[in-house]
């Protein structure tokens, strides 16, 4: 069970041979253990209803497959996605009935016109296999030119949450000349082709590590958003479903900087964050408490 993941760190390092050293201050990230080694790439990860499994995905240029792993990281299963192609898979999620969503949303050029959100029939370990049973396909509210140009490079995006019946979208900034500023977009979770709604501007504090952003998850009341960047998240609160833009967002560092590319929460006061592998570095998956 997941639930092990937040006890003490020297508990931890002592049953799991796979964990390394990790910061014991309560306001650092833990790590919990390491990625298994084909899973060099991970852009997502999201929780089963029971939490006994975590579901991995990677992005472009990796196989159109959801892996799932267990508590210790080791690998479960490879569970192809039938009917689909990794376009280039940025984020994965779970909604509160236990439905799993893949979003192919990546969009470095700010030039695609096929971004989708990809609902699957994905519920257990067990499987062989998977496919899409819904396709939500949208383009952004505002972008008139594929690609804009490089001073307004704000349609890439790497993270969303579920919430209510709506996707919410957070864009990444690669904008010539960053500054920290990311849109927030609605779409409706079903089957169409859609345009996403623009519901709120706003802007992180610090460079291009500090605040791009990379993924996101929601509280279970809904309450709460974390975003994730390579050197801190950014906890949303004081949203409603269709604005964003009075919400106010709390900075906290992580003191550690790797290309973190995953987030979700495990209890409504922790997150569990995953980063890609380097060269000498990254490639775990940390826990992290919001307190």
């Amino acid at each position: 069970m997941l639930r092990f993941l937040i006890l003490p760190a020297l508990l931890l390092l002592s049953c799991n041979p796979k964990a390394q050293n990790s910061p014991t201050n309560e306001d650092e990230l833990k790590v919990q253990f390491s990625l298994p080694k084909k899973l060099k790439e991970v852009s997502g990860i999201a929780l089963s209803k029971d939490k006994k499994t975590i579901w991995v995905i990677e992005d472009r240029g990796n196989k159109n497959a959801v892996y799932s792993i267990n508590d210790k990281g080791e690998m479960l299963a490879k569970v192809p996605v039938e009917n689909t192609e990794n376009t280039d898979w940025e984020d994965i999620i779970s909604d509160a009935q236990g439905n799993v969503y893949i979003g192919d949303f990546g969009n470095n050029d700010n030039n695609r016109t096929d971004l989708a959100i990809l609902k699957t029939d994905l519920t257990n370990s067990t499987q062989t296999t998977t496919k899409v049973v819904q396709t939500t396909k949208f383009h952004y509210q505002g972008q008139t030119e594929f690609p804009p140009k490089k001073s307004n490079l704000l349609y890439d995006c790497e993270a969303f949450v579920e919430m209510d019946g709506n996707f919410y979208l957070f864009t990444k900034n690669r904008s010539k000349g960053f500054d920290g500023t990311f849109l927030v977009f609605q779409v409706p979770n079903k089957e169409g082709d859609f345009e996403a709604k623009l519901i709120g501007t706003l802007k992180l504090q610090g460079g291009y590590n500090d605040a791009a952003i990379t993924s996101a998850t929601i509280n279970s009341t809904k309450d709460k958003i974390v975003l994730l960047t390579h050197k801190n998240v950014h906890v949303l609160t004081g949203f409603t479903a269709n604005d964003f833009s009075s919400a106010k967002i709390q900075k906290i560092p992580l003191n550690h900087n790797s290309q973190k590319e995953a987030i979700v929460f495990l209890d409504n006061k922790t997150v569990m964050i995953a980063d890609e592998k380097g060269k000498d570095e990254g490639g775990n998956v940390y826990t992290f408490s919001l307190n």
